[in-house]
């Protein structure tokens, strides 16, 4: 797939993905818009109906007073009876002296009952009109009704007085003062007017709003996320189709050119042996047959790490359970590379623990594990090889240690040498060979025996590969 085409297809689903974000963020902002709205219009409604009730309550209380006071005092109600009856006839009396003075007397008493019914409790302060238990309750009670539950902070402030009456907690003087808060004016009724306000403030607004668009918002976050989360998955899976892809194609250009190397030289060899020209000497014979051997278990050992790949892609990779012997696997390993690394001028030291460690292991595929790791020790190296295997025994297992003196391997590219068809870059160096499976098959076996597989490096100072088996029985 085309670099181009790639970029080109992320750039317009992020545009596309920046879009939705972009419409679901202003659909959320609009939603809590109408909340808002909907949160001031509860509020209006609650605490109109509290200033209702403390003004009805007043009221019920002033009319309580009235007939007390007027059942103790009959006197009071015959005299105002009498004056409503004979008003005018006492009027026409009051050329008469005696008249004059019992209309003033009537009078004045007229006028005190008259006061106790416009109630001269007008004039009291606001704290003496109002129950603050009774103002919390009532404010309590018509929030719920609404459907607000959340904490709020009250105040009663007078103007004329330019202060706080009081507070419900006292903890937020400046937020009941601002514009965030609920302003409404107490005992609107008052012939004078009212110079005194019930202020609400909620601290907690936001959340409560939040919390009421719960569901709303955990789906809108989810879509998102899963969105986002879709993107990259898919943004990744290309770019990891792409490496496998170029990997792949790698590794067929490689693998064609290993393959006729060696078939190259075979085929040379054979038709050296079949002209007639040369003259046929058993050194020659053996020369060459020496050459055509050499190179078919070249080819053997290529076909053999294929084969084993496909195996372990399938997951038909089985494992024959035997007890063995450890170092003496790993002698027999070293005796079959040694020559190679000996062309290098190189060599592989032992330092064994022990005279046997037996485990429960496939002789086979421990013995191609120990020589992955020696040939990579032994190809990645641009100087005399200096390979060091040493083992030694632990109460759950055996470690294997295979160090080695070569170009070492970066941190970066250390997480990804088990990668399968993966080859360590080696910049302007073109004479490392092979297909990128060794290590892939290593640690596809050391899985399989429940072991772990770690590895140490260093640029240009060397690498060393630990290997843990346990010593029970295999993963099958």
């Amino acid at each position: 797939m085309n670099r181009r085409f790639i970029i080109l297809v992320i750039i317009l689903v992020s545009v596309a993905l920046i879009g939705l974000m972009t419409i679901q963020v202003y659909w959320i902002r609009n939603a809590v818009i109408v909340k808002e709205v909907a949160f001031s219009r509860s509020v209006e409604q609650a605490l109109s109906n509290v200033v209702f009730k403390l003004e009805k309550l007043e009221l019920s209380e002033k009319l309580k007073r009235q007939i007390e006071f007027t059942s103790s005092r009959p006197d009071y109600l015959l005299s105002l009876d009498s004056i409503n009856k004979g008003f005018f006839d006492e009027f026409s009396k009051v050329s008469n002296r005696t008249g004059l003075e019992q209309f003033v007397q009537k009078s004045k008493l007229t006028q005190q009952i008259l006061d106790y019914m416009m109630d001269a409790r007008l004039v009291k302060p606001i704290q003496e009109r109002i129950n603050e238990e009774t103002l919390d309750s009532l404010i309590d009670v018509e929030l719920q009704k609404t459907g607000i539950r959340t904490s709020f902070e009250y105040g009663v402030y007078n103007v004329s007085g330019n202060k706080m009456v009081f507070q419900k907690t006292g903890e937020y003087p400046s937020q009941l003062l601002s514009d965030e808060s609920f302003h409404f004016a107490l005992f609107p009724g008052d012939l004078k007017g009212s110079s005194n306000f019930l202020i609400v403030y909620f601290p907690y607004e936001r959340h409560f709003l939040l919390s009421q668009m719960g569901t709303l918002l955990i789906v809108s976050v989810g879509l998102i996320l899963i969105i986002i989360f879709s993107f990259f998955i898919t943004v990744s899976t290309v770019f990891r189709q792409k490496r496998l892809s170029e990997m792949r194609n790698d590794f067929i250009n490689n693998m064609t050119h290993e393959f006729k190397t060696p078939i190259s030289t075979i085929s040379l060899a054979c038709e050296a042996l079949k002209d007639k020209d040369i003259v046929k000497t058993e050194s020659l014979f053996d020369n060459y047959i020496g050459i055509i051997g050499e190179e078919n278990t070249r080819l053997k050992s290529m076909a053999e790490k294929v084969l084993q790949t496909a195996i372990i892609e399938k997951g038909e990779l089985k494992l024959r359970q035997e007890w063995i012997d450890l170092n003496e696997v790993v002698r027999e390993a070293v005796k079959k590379i040694n020559m190679q690394v000996e062309k290098k001028g190189g060599q592989i030291l032992l330092d064994l623990n022990g005279e046997d460690i037996k485990l429960r292991s496939d002789r086979m595929h421990l013995t191609n594990i120990i020589l992955n790791l020696i040939d990579n020790a032994n190809k990645y190296n641009l100087e005399k090889p200096e390979i060091l295997i040493s083992t030694d025994e632990t109460d759950l297992g055996v470690n294997i240690y295979v160090q080695d003196n070569g170009i070492g391997i970066s941190k970066v590219n250390q997480n990804k040498i088990f990668d399968k068809l993966y080859r360590v870059p080696t910049g302007n160096v073109h004479n490392f060979k092979g297909f990128g499976l060794g290590l892939s098959y290593v640690q596809a076996v050391v899985d399989k025996h429940n072991g772990k597989i770690s590895v140490s490096s260093e640029l240009k100072k060397g690498t060393t590969f630990k290997i843990f088996l346990p010593f029970g029985d295999l993963k099958q």
